[in-house]
């Protein structure tokens, strides 16, 4: 047992779905995708504030990507029982819902993986371009350290993007434990590809990337392809590192249609 007492936010009743967010925010980042549910009843939503992030503690011991996952996978098995269930997981959560359907094998009836973490460090492919519009006088306006953050994650920096930033964003990165996050950063990837070693996984699958993603890219992501047979592949154009927040309308198209795809739960 971790003991990792990992907060959740629920909604709606019937099937359940996890959705986990990344590094140095909360599940308010991934609200933009709750609209998608709206005319799909049937589906429990269960939005997890990763330890150390939100309303949840930093884990007891030392914060790795290994720890996280496990106290992730222990957390679900709490919540689902033995019922089957879908995960979505966006950048570093991305790569906790690779090890969730790896753990969980044929339960889990198939993953939304947007913008997942899959190599880190100098063993990313970044794109060269990363933002997609850039208004200077507006930015003129911003302390540093604003900038450098806002200018990480999204692709259009502009007042309007600027405005998704801090309702999505920042307060998710305002609360997060920084002492913690310096020790995931420092261990940020599992050992191995969860993947690796576990039959293919043959539910719907869903992968969202950004051609101006600064962080993690997009072409390193299409290797995954190759581990889901069923899996559809997005890369859009014209956002960062949150689709859902800069795109909303267009992920939640995507994310809905690959709803529909699963298994259909009854409302």
């Amino acid at each position: 047992m971790t003991d990792a007492r990992i907060w959740h936010a629920e909604f709606g009743h019937g099937t359940p779905i996890v959705l986990i967010h990344g590094y140095t925010i909360d599940h308010r980042l991934l609200l933009p995708l709750d609209p998608a549910f709206a005319d799909r009843p049937g589906w429990r939503r269960i939005y997890l504030d990763l330890p150390g992030h939100g309303n949840s503690p930093r884990l007891p011991g030392r914060t790795s990507a290994t720890a996280v996952a496990d106290a992730v996978v222990e957390r679900i098995r709490e919540l689902v029982g033995q019922e089957r269930f879908a995960v979505v997981g966006q950048s570093f959560g991305g790569q906790l819902a690779r090890a969730v359907t790896a753990a969980f094998g044929e339960q889990v009836l198939g993953s939304a993986l947007i913008v997942p973490v899959v190599r880190w460090g100098t063993d990313r492919t970044l794109p060269e371009e990363t933002v997609a519009e850039r208004d200077e006088e507006f930015l003129a306006g911003l302390s540093t350290s604003e900038q450098q953050v806002f200018g990480a994650v999204m692709a259009r920096h502009t007042k309007t993007g600027w405005g998704l930033y801090r309702r999505h964003v920042a307060p998710g990165w305002d609360a997060h434990d920084r002492t913690a996050a310096a020790e995931l950063e420092a261990d940020f990837l599992l050992p191995e590809w969860p993947e690796h070693g576990v039959p293919a996984h043959g539910g719907r699958h869903l992968l969202v990337t950004a051609r101006q993603d600064a962080l993690v890219g997009w072409r390193d992501q299409l290797a995954l392809l190759d581990h889901y047979p069923r899996m559809t592949a997005a890369v859009l154009d014209g956002t960062g590192h949150n689709p859902q927040v800069e795109s909303a309308d267009a992920v939640r198209e995507l994310v809905g249609r690959w709803l529909d795809e699963l298994a259909p739960p009854r409302g």
